[in-house]
């Protein structure tokens, strides 16, 4: 959901709605906006918990939105008002539960946080609802899946994903469906107008000897390649086997006022692009909602996929379940909730595609390479393999650089569950 709530702070900030239980609160802020955004949901899945702690900041003078970490702060999770459990910062302005964390359904969650200057906040308590299995899970290939104008050239062709769960039938009951395309990355890094250094030999007397060591740099350094300084890049290899993460980037909801009890059957759930022709693992998440959480993520959907008509109103961010506990007029935009999950993968071997992928073709119609297909698709060029760098010893051939695939949200170096290749 980050991609989701950073695209209405930073393109939409114009008048800002607080939600909660009484009437919202519009407020008409200047180029000076200055908020707080929080982003964290809590499963009942051992996976990484985290918490997202950002500032969204306009320039005074270009009115142009930045946005940037909150470090140092203090951030637990409060289970049922009683034990509380301390979160540490991984990265900036992320915060991480216990690697053994996972949420339990029926159970009671609510965050809060203190900043370093002392200023304290709070969420709404959520209590995490059961979720149902997910029963079937099968794609189909559409020539015309996307909708218009989410790729350049007019591409559209991916697969519609189809889903199959039984609504439990004693209580109103609350949905969202996320998708995960995980496909074999080749080339893990690139740099601007430098080169990648993986290390450096160095040599110094100890005891009257020389002795030779080599020093791990793994950065981009400057070179003297250039002398035009016309814009370039070098692109490197992965140096180990790498997967990166597509998500979704719409948001897919459902309520099940109107068909409780009752089976969900060929649900559309996410339309995955075909970026390449390689195969690829995907993986679709359901995840359980409270009612507030509902109401929040469908503010949030109205926003990002129903605006840009002439005759909308002018959109606002939505203010979800947090506040400032001294301060209630100071809006805090985000959500925290607790969320059960089901999950349930496909392996698409995308033999049953009828059009040429993405990442298959440049803008000038020429054939991409097989393996440079996604590296295509994200970046829209077409790498250029960096120059081999010097031999260590003497009359050796030039070395091949390549790079480390380095954990995050969109790309991994562990094999992921389910990869058959």
């Amino acid at each position: 959901m980050r991609a989701f709530i950073w695209w209405v702070v930073i393109c939409l900030p114009v008048s800002w709605a607080a939600l909660g239980c009484v009437d919202p609160i519009e407020q008409t802020l200047a180029g000076t906006v200055d908020v707080i955004v929080v982003d964290g949901t809590l499963t009942n899945r051992a996976e990484p918990q985290q918490i997202i702690l950002n500032r969204s900041r306009a320039d005074p003078l270009s009115g142009r939105f930045g946005v940037l970490p909150i470090t140092k702060a203090t951030v637990e999770i409060l289970v049922d008002s009683a034990q509380v459990i301390s979160c540490l910062e991984s990265v900036d302005g992320t915060y991480r539960l216990p690697s053994d964390f996972k949420g339990l359904v029926d159970h009671a969650y609510q965050l809060r946080f203190t900043l370093s200057d002392g200023t304290r906040y709070a969420s709404s308590t959520q209590i995490m609802p059961e979720v149902p299995p997910i029963e079937r899970l099968s794609v189909a290939f559409n020539a015309t899946s996307l909708p218009p104008g989410l790729y350049s050239f007019g591409f559209r062709a991916g697969y519609d994903v189809l889903l199959s769960t039984r609504d439990p039938a004693t209580q109103r009951n609350y949905y969202r469906w996320d998708w995960k395309l995980i496909e074999k990355q080749h080339w893990c890094k690139s740099c601007y107008k430098s080169v990648y250094l993986d290390s450096l030999q160095e040599q110094y007397l100890q005891n009257g000897q020389l002795v030779t060591t080599r020093k791990a740099v793994e950065a981009c350094v400057e070179s003297t390649v250039n002398p035009l300084d016309r814009d370039y890049y070098n692109d490197y290899h992965c140096r180990t086997p790498c997967w990166e993460i597509i998500t979704n980037s719409t948001i897919n909801l459902f309520d099940d006022q109107l068909s409780n009890g009752g089976a969900l059957a060929n649900r559309n759930v996410g339309q995955v692009p075909l970026l390449t022709r390689q195969p690829a693992l995907l993986e679709v998440r359901q995840l359980s909602l409270t009612r507030e959480a509902y109401q929040f993520y469908q503010r949030l959907q109205q926003q990002t996929q129903n605006t840009g008509g002439i005759a909308d109103t002018p959109p606002s961010a939505p203010v979800g379940n947090l506040h400032n506990m001294a301060n209630r007029e100071e809006v805090v935009v985000g959500f925290f909730t607790a969320s059960a999950v089901s999950t349930a993968r496909q392996w698409l071997d995308k033999t049953d595609a009828t059009r040429l992928p993405y990442g298959s073709y440049d803008e000038a119609g020429q054939i991409v390479q097989f393996d440079d297909e996604l590296f295509y698709s994200l970046i829209r060029r077409v790498p250029v393999l960096g120059q081999s760098a010097t031999p260590f010893a003497p009359g050796a051939p030039p070395r091949l650089i390549t790079a480390p695939c380095l954990a995050g949200t969109n790309r991994t170096p562990i094999k992921p569950e389910g990869w058959q290749n």
